[in-house]
């Protein structure tokens, strides 16, 4: 499997370099030699952009070894993949001008300097971004195919033993059952609990004792053994891992989230002295300053572009019903400081005057008529771009909850204050899951707090490319 996986990324770097030549030479006879651009400042010749071809080579696929393309994982959705491929191949074209600038200036004599030896044009530069990207996902899809139609066919699956039997390694049985595309062949379950009954879950097989796992995996020729046990059973579990230790088996170890999870845990030192930071967020220094720049950037251009749009909404909003054309309210923002959200009005005014603070509900009186069209296609929340531009919230983050509610939850909700550890969100990983509205409360906040530890530039992105796609008109938005 080890050589197989190598293969396959040796094919994956060796087409990545191939297709990325192929895109900048089409980029370059679509630019100079279709005739649909006009050229302006001369035709260069093809030999000084094969002069570049050589970093595109080596470019591409570094760009894509930065944004984890070459670490192979089976369950990598095709968003995960495309949004990796689009990421890396900006990578590379950034690389790419840096490169050729660079040995333009530094080791090329005057007169390859004035022949324009390393320049490339920025329209071929656009034109080979979009082209490999294409080309680079193509690729990748075709071998999905293939591994797909071969794993549907019984060849090449991974062999998987559970370790445990109640709820949470049901919940591991389910996902992988409802997903056969990623090659994944459920052999049973161990567990002590239940060490007489045969029968098992899904008419899955209970195959023994957890003492018995290392000889059942050997037996077995498994490939992953999942251990989904409760944290009172820790103590068997550190045994457990110390016997499968010793067999060529991969352990994944899978929380209960909604007992046990904490953020991404980073290793400080107090004076010599080693300290767990368990509540760290990637979040922080140049990383939050880069998403404040993301966030100023498109908040900036989607007021700008919204503009006309949103005066047209604030005139049937203020002629449908009586009242302020925009709602404000008090909301709880980064480390629990309260900021004001700006909504269009959906409601009634001085709809809660006489039932206080509560969530809206399906066909909730409340509710204007134009307004459940507003919140049904989450138009009203266009205004908090504003919020998003002054800085009290960010495109994609946790939704952002009433001081109100807040209150009641973090005493019933484990872990529920995290969520308050970066900026709430226009739209965010729980919304774009289908987790929104009256949706139960430990799946958003599952979903929020795996949105703050593994956030990325790349995540945010995907993100609002599924806003767009999924994040409209939802059966939870009332």
């Amino acid at each position: 499997m080890i050589r197989h996986n190598r293969l396959l990324v040796a094919f994956h770097v060796a087409s990545d370099s191939l297709l990325a030549i192929c895109a900048f030479i089409v980029a370059y006879a679509f630019r100079f030699h279709s005739g649909l651009i006009p050229i302006t400042k001369g035709l260069p010749p093809l030999t000084q952009y094969l002069n570049v071809v050589p970093f595109i080579a080596v470019l591409v696929p570094l760009g894509f070894q930065l944004q984890g393309l070459y670490r192979l994982r089976r369950g990598r959705s095709r968003v995960d993949d495309f949004f990796a491929v689009f990421v890396g191949s900006i990578l590379a074209v950034v690389f790419g001008i840096v490169a050729t600038l660079y040995v333009q200036t530094y080791f090329v004599t005057d007169a390859a300097k004035d022949a324009g030896t390393f320049e490339v044009s920025q329209l071929v530069w656009a034109t080979f971004l979009g082209l490999n990207v294409v080309l680079a996902f193509a690729s990748r899809e075709l071998v999905r195919e293939v591994l797909e139609r071969r794993w549907r066919a019984g060849i090449g699956l991974k062999r998987i033993l559970i370790a445990g039997s109640g709820e949470l390694s049901r919940i591991i049985a389910d996902k992988i059952l409802e997903h056969r595309e990623l090659g994944y062949q459920i052999v049973g379950f161990v567990d002590d609990r239940a060490a007489g009954d045969r029968l098992g879950y899904r008419g899955l097989p209970l195959l023994g004792t957890l003492d018995q796992a290392a000889d059942i995996a050997s037996r077995e020729a498994i490939d992953h053994l999942y251990v989904a046990l409760p944290p009172e059973q820790h103590l068997r579990m550190i045994a457990l891992l110390e016997s499968t230790s010793r067999e060529m088996v991969d352990v994944k170890v899978v929380p209960d989230l909604l007992q046990v999870i904490a953020l991404r845990a980073r290793l400080e030192d107090l004076d010599g002295v080693p300290v767990i930071n368990v509540n760290d967020v990637p979040l922080q220094g140049f990383n939050a300053i880069l998403k404040r720049m993301i966030d100023v950037v498109i908040s900036g251009a989607a007021l700008l572009i919204l503009a006309l749009p949103l005066a047209l909404v604030a005139l049937v909003v203020k002629l449908s019903s009586r009242g302020p054309v925009f709602y404000r309210q008090e909301r709880m923002g980064l480390d629990g400081k309260p900021f004001t959200i700006i909504k269009f009005r959906s409601m009634h005014d001085h709809a809660e005057r006489g039932t206080g603070p509560m969530w809206a509900f399906e066909d909730d009186p409340r509710v204007t008529p134009l307004g459940r069209f507003l919140r049904r296609s989450n138009i009203d929340e266009l205004p908090q771009l504003w919020n998003v531009l002054r800085g009290d919230m960010s495109i994609v983050g946790p939704r952002p909850e009433r001081p109100y509610f807040v209150a009641q939850f973090k005493h019933k909700v484990p872990q529920y204050m995290l969520r308050h550890k970066v900026k709430a969100g226009l739209t965010g990983w729980a919304q774009v899951n289908g987790w929104r509205g009256n949706t139960p409360l430990d799946k958003r906040i599952e979903y929020d707090l795996y949105y703050i530890e593994n956030w990325s530039v790349r995540l945010d992105l995907k993100i609002m490319w599924l806003t767009l796609i999924r994040g409209f008109f939802h059966k939870h938005a009332y």
